[in-house]
């Protein structure tokens, strides 16, 4: 790893009531090193990230964190176990299924990803 590290956050307040579909344009080559996701619900909520072709290509379905409690991702959770490496103008997905199946909404909901320029 090598490179310069930042961060996207996003964050949606209240409670959810409709799955998410956040798309973003990637501005440089990286690689995707962390994820933080949380919600101050006890939630079902899940979420996955990818990319506008696939739409699970990095991370399959994980639960958000419950109760202001963040799940962490890293390496060992990404596909292939490997760290994601993502090209300049790749439109990045996070899909949030904000209730999982049926079950709590998420609210609050903050993702946080870290990646590594380069």
């Amino acid at each position: 790893m090598q490179g310069t590290l930042f961060t996207q956050s996003f964050h949606v307040p209240g409670t959810l009531a409709a799955n998410l579909n956040i798309r973003w344009t990637v501005p440089k080559d990286c690689q995707l090193l962390h994820v933080s996701a949380s919600n101050s619900a006890a939630t079902n909520g899940t979420f996955i990230l990818g990319t506008s072709t696939d739409d699970d290509a990095y991370l399959t379905t994980s639960d958000i964190g419950d109760s202001n409690v963040p799940n962490e991702f890293d390496k060992d959770n990404f596909v292939g176990t490997e760290y994601p490496h993502i090209v300049k103008g790749t439109i990045f997905v996070i899909t949030v299924d904000y209730d999982g199946a049926a079950g709590t909404a998420a609210a609050n909901l903050t993702l946080v990803l870290t990646f590594s320029e380069g």
